[in-house]
């Protein structure tokens, strides 16, 4: 019986333990199903499954907590055309897997999302979440560079110097910090210059999806245009642009609080670099 009991005790300081190093992951992502294009033409889009589901993959199978939230609350969408294993390497079974948790953890569902507002996410207080991650797919480019929420949340992050990873269109959800967002994209819209003064990521290096792989990928639109690409947006509002030499390859940069990914194919290992980060703030454990 004693040794039942020991064996209890230490089950059970072996769970507290574990639970006591798990983090809260905030994950934003757009709650748009379209992105508006020049000349009043709309493309349907989304998330990207792997931008999306690789990194929460990573954090479910490392013991970490996982919150979801849009600008509104409502259930986001999955761009179809990112349903594909050409995103995963070719591996048609990491394919499954992750469209199957995707499916499990019923984020599309909108009679059953467990998704939440960004009022919510301040309701419950920023100090609860550990780090934030933003998945690309076109429609951060359609709210969450304009969402003021959005930006209170990643100007406390940015104070608080808490991670804050995003990729390919996610970074775009950076201008939301700007004191008027919608002014700024304005001017890059009519083919202007745009200028921002006292942006928080003035001077950071990051990376967005390119220039150059968005005119690779614009036969996704279907001669369609998007008003301004993110990676000239992000440089006149001050960031410092880092591309990768091939185009579609893995980049990631790491300045200070931020980590960007450049592209899909970065996906992954930007969720690896959360969850290095994520272990690097736990303090250390006394024996």
């Amino acid at each position: 019986m004693r040794l039942i009991n020991r064996l209890a005790l230490a089950m059970a300081i072996c769970a507290a333990t574990v639970n006591a190093q798990a983090s809260n992951v905030l994950i934003v992502l757009s709650d748009s199903d379209h992105l508006d294009l020049k000349d009043k033409k709309v493309f349907a889009t989304g998330f990207y499954l792997n931008e999306l589901m690789q990194p929460v993959k990573l954090l479910l199978d490392a013991g970490h907590s996982v919150t979801f939230a849009t600008p509104t609350g409502k259930a986001p969408t999955l761009d179809q055309s990112s349903n594909d294993k050409m995103y995963f390497n070719n591996d048609l079974t990491a394919l499954q897997e992750h469209k199957a948790l995707l499916e499990q953890l019923k984020i599309t569902s909108p009679g059953e999302s467990p998704v939440i507002s960004l009022s919510r996410v301040e309701q419950i207080g920023y100090a609860h979440f550990d780090a934030i991650y933003v998945p690309g797919g076109h429609a951060p480019m359609q709210d969450l560079l304009h969402n003021a929420a959005l930006g209170r949340l990643l100007n406390n992050f940015h104070a608080t110097n808490k991670t804050t990873a995003l990729v390919c269109h996610g970074p775009i959800a950076l201008l939301s910090t700007l004191s008027d967002p919608t002014a700024f994209t304005r001017k890059l819209e009519a083919g202007n210059k745009a200028q921002a003064s006292g942006w928080i990521y003035a001077g950071y290096k990051f990376t967005v999806i390119s220039n150059q792989e968005e005119e690779l990928a614009k036969g996704l639109l279907k001669g369609g245009a998007m008003k301004f690409y993110p990676q000239t947006a992000l440089e006149q509002a001050g960031g410092l642009y880092s591309s990768n030499s091939t185009p579609w390859t893995s980049n990631v940069i790491i300045d200070r609080e931020l980590v960007t990914g450049q592209n899909p194919g970065s996906a992954l290992d930007v969720g690896k670099v959360l969850l290095q980060r994520l272990k690097d703030s736990q303090p250390t454990q006394i024996r």
